[in-house]
């Protein structure tokens, strides 16, 4: 399996991100060096959802989430490893078009993921948006 790729938005995405991108998001993190661990999901959302295409993953992070005043316009793309065995376990979805694959983990199972990601998880593209303009992808160190 390739290596997923996760996007962030919202309250997650400055939870495991942090905006602006330079500040860490919780004590000893940098998101420019790189983060240990994904945060719990918000109530709302039910299922982890990191997506297996980098190319999928921008789509996500450009065309939905940095165009949203509820996600402050930014949109995250994150970029992270996992051990082959344990990820085995989920069944690869498609969903829409033939490139839109994606693993579903429960919210629950998040803790345990978390424990099976190697290396840190890196924040490789940001875009934002606004109210009067088009998303666009913003330069990282």
């Amino acid at each position: 399996m390739s290596d997923p790729y996760c996007i962030g938005c919202g309250e997650q995405a400055r939870a495991a991100h942090a905006v602006p991108p330079r500040r860490a998001t919780r004590a000893g993190e940098d998101p420019d060096v790189g983060i240990p661990a994904f945060p719990p999901r918000l109530a709302p959302q039910p299922i982890f959802y990191p997506v297996l295409t980098e190319e999928y993953a921008r789509k996500i992070a450009r065309d939905w989430n940095a165009t949203r005043a509820e996600t402050g316009y930014t949109g995250f793309v994150t970029r992270f490893r996992v051990n082959a065995e344990y990820a085995s376990r989920f069944e690869i979805q498609t969903v829409g078009a033939s490139w839109h694959k994606e693993l579903w983990v429960l919210a629950e199972e998040l803790e345990e993921f978390n424990a099976n990601i190697v290396g840190l998880i890196e924040v490789i593209v940001e875009y934002r948006g606004g109210p009067d303009h088009e998303p666009v992808e913003v330069s990282r160190p």
